[in-house]
């Protein structure tokens, strides 16, 4: 996919466009390099970064439980807000911030089948899950807070799943008549685990700094509500708190007996918002 993606892309060290090479490596005029993983994906990380990565065990984790199907009320909550305000005839690809491994992507490349997908993650083994999810789908290693490898406008959709929101990128590379999509977790998502496993609970302030993030920017032009119950067994469960950042502060062991404890199924919260936004005039 590549090959059919590169002319969205930019070299994360000069901004300069980037050529599909005969020695599986993309290059910029300037002479910088970026080898393609025998996997399929390619590593744009200009450098350095702050954020901390999801290791192979996470990422394990997350797509056992994204392919049992536990988010799937996400999942098409998504595609359907696509198909309502995105307009397939806008120039550009559908781009997935901190996509992780392509579970949602994949399925918004799908409702649009004339459109190629690019995901961007900051961890490799989420990345090369997601370069093959869909035929359509090519995937970076990137940061979401450095400036993203992608040309100005190149971005008919973005997606914005659960990750990091860097506003003025975010802004720079949307076409002027497309639309970002953005789902983030609610007060009472997980409610039942928080106090139970210890989890990390919600900071109260989250929703209200989305907002700073995205106001000088865009204008939300959609915005709702999902909430289900999830009927988990123990399986879903460990896999619930390994594949997010509980995983970073948490004992496997005790985590394992804690879970042990709890009863079959367990009744468990999703609750997110869904929002469309459109570039501020």
């Amino acid at each position: 996919m590549l090959n059919r993606i590169v002319r969205y892309l930019a070299c994360p060290h000069c901004g300069a466009s980037l050529a599909l090479g005969g020695d599986r490596a993309l290059s910029c005029p300037a002479g910088h390099s970026f080898d393609i993983a025998k996997q399929g994906y390619v590593n744009l990380l200009p450098g350095a970064t702050k954020l901390r990565a999801d290791t192979k065990e996470m990422v394990e984790a997350r797509d056992a439980f994204l392919s049992a199907g536990h988010y799937d009320p996400v999942m098409d909550a998504l595609v359907d807000l696509a198909r309502r305000t995105a307009d397939p005839a806008v120039p550009g690809c559908i781009v997935d911030i901190g996509g992780g491994t392509g579970h949602y992507h994949a399925n918004v490349v799908d409702a649009f089948p004339d459109v190629e997908g690019l995901l961007l993650d900051i961890s490799k083994y989420a990345v090369r899950r997601a370069a093959k999810a869909h035929p359509r789908i090519a995937a970076a290693v990137t940061d979401a807070w450095q400036t993203l490898p992608l040309q100005d406008a190149s971005a008919a959709v973005v997606i914005n799943t659960f990750a990091p929101r860097n506003g003025p990128e975010l802004h720079r590379v949307l076409h002027h008549r497309g639309v970002l999509l953005v789902v983030t977790p609610l007060p009472d998502h997980l409610q039942e685990l928080i106090g139970t496993l210890g989890l990390l609970q919600m900071d109260e302030g989250k929703e209200s700094r989305l907002a700073e993030q995205l106001a000088p920017h865009f204008s939300a032009v959609a915005t709702e509500r999902l909430t289900r119950t999830m009927a988990l067994d123990h399986q879903a469960l460990a896999h619930l708190v390994g594949m997010g950042p509980n995983a970073w502060h948490r004992d496997a062991q005790r985590d394992h007996e804690m879970i042990q404890r709890l009863p079959v199924p367990s009744q468990v919260t999703l609750s997110v918002r869904l929002s469309a936004y459109r570039l501020s005039a």
